[in-house]
């Protein structure tokens, strides 16, 4: 019999106390409803204008759902530590970085799955029941992969805020605001706004929510996929510095 791996195993843990934590599964299963009751809505109230889209329309609170993803990716990481059971997790999973590795791995495709599978059906049920012609249909499908990846970015964000805050509370909040204040404050930069404010995973995605029917004027000068690169890239240098203090600080 083949001895399974120390990533395996740390992989197989997470994903055991993943599904074992309330918090996680009532926000997860949040993440997954909110695009979907969103869609519900926008059809059944007609709150759409002209210029709308069916993908933007019909994923009006995809934004909402991608902040609780990254609220998850804070609570896998901060909870541990409000709780203390990181102890019990670096106890059988004695290195640090295949401890953070297996969270960021866990959370992110989690992640993806749930809203490519979510954000899919809200398009699909728009697209359903929004009256017929009357909105610009284009072609979603690779904006939708490109959400779910927003979504993905977002709760590795959130991991590595929950890694460097460690309590629960401020982990949330801060990543909120890490969500947000690139789009606040953006404009406050000047010629540098485009770059100021697609520093966030919200920032993509709501760009990439227009790629299949909007015109690049409404799409922003950045564009919804260097927007997308640039956040993931960010992400990814926030999330190794917080791997490494992780092991200066644990050490």
């Amino acid at each position: 019999m083949t001895t399974p791996t120390l990533g395996s195993q740390a992989l197989s843990y997470e994903w055991i106390k993943f599904r074992s934590v309330r918090s996680t599964v009532w926000t997860t299963a949040a993440t997954a409803v909110l695009p979907l009751l969103g869609a519900v809505f926008v059809a059944a109230t007609g709150s759409l204008q002209p210029d709308d889209t069916v993908l933007g329309g019909s994923l009006t609170l995809s934004v909402v759902a991608q902040m609780l993803a990254a609220v998850v990716g804070a609570l896998v990481v901060s909870g541990e530590y409000s709780s203390g059971t990181i102890r019990t997790t670096f106890a059988a999973v004695p290195r640090r970085s295949t401890v953070f590795a297996a969270k960021a791995t866990l959370v992110a495709a989690v992640m993806y799955a749930l809203a490519l599978l979510s954000c899919s059906a809200a398009y699909l049920v728009g697209d359903a029941m929004l009256p017929e012609g009357r909105y610009a249909q284009g072609d979603p499908l690779p904006a939708l992969f490109g959400i779910a990846a927003s979504f993905a970015v977002a709760a590795v964000l959130g991991l590595a805020v929950g890694t460097l805050v460690r309590h629960s509370a401020g982990a949330v909040t801060t990543v909120i605001g890490v969500l947000l204040l690139p789009s606040l404050f953006g404009p406050l930069f000047g010629n540098a706004e485009r770059w100021i404010a697609g520093l966030s995973p919200t920032a993509a995605l709501e760009k990439l929510t227009q790629t299949s029917d909007a015109t690049a004027d409404t799409v922003g000068s950045l564009g919804p996929w260097p927007s997308l690169l640039l956040v993931t890239a960010c992400t990814t240098a926030l999330a190794l510095t917080a791997l490494v203090l992780l092991r200066r600080r644990d050490a």
